[in-house]
């Protein structure tokens, strides 16, 4: 699964989510991690109001299962879970983007907990169905 995070040092989860002018991205499995890009964004993006600004994060989020974050309006959360994207909050600024993955690829080894479990379902059936889509057009 790919899992995203807002960061302004491409270390530490310390970037909002609306403000955020880049989002690393990880491809996650039970036995590693790997970085796959770091998402760029430009332009004027702690104008709040301007749910504009988010539309270009949420296009290329596209096919991620979580991002993390330091913080998250209403608003963009709600269109990420509507995307079927899981945002979470990071308890610290300090919080580092190799220590969550560690954690992640230890709970992927064992038993999820329901929440990841339904994220992972969700994913699984968005990609159905994005192929499903494909073949009948």
């Amino acid at each position: 699964m790919k899992i995203a995070f807002t960061t302004e040092d491409g270390i530490h989860i310390n970037a909002h989510f609306g403000w955020a002018k880049q989002i690393a991205v990880y491809e996650v499995t039970a036995e590693r991690y790997e970085f796959l890009e770091t998402l760029e964004f430009a332009g004027d993006l702690q104008e709040d109001g301007n749910e504009d600004k988010l539309l270009p994060k949420l296009e290329a989020l596209a096919g991620c299962t979580i991002v993390y974050v330091s913080a998250i309006g209403g608003s963009a959360a709600a269109r990420l879970i509507n995307k079927r994207i899981t945002p979470i909050k990071a308890p610290s600024e300090n919080d580092r983007i190799t220590d969550v993955l560690d954690k992640m690829v230890q709970t992927l080894k064992g038993s999820p907990p329901p929440w990841l479990r339904k994220a992972l379902q969700q994913q699984k059936t968005s990609n159905f169905e994005e192929e499903l889509e494909k073949e009948l057009v």
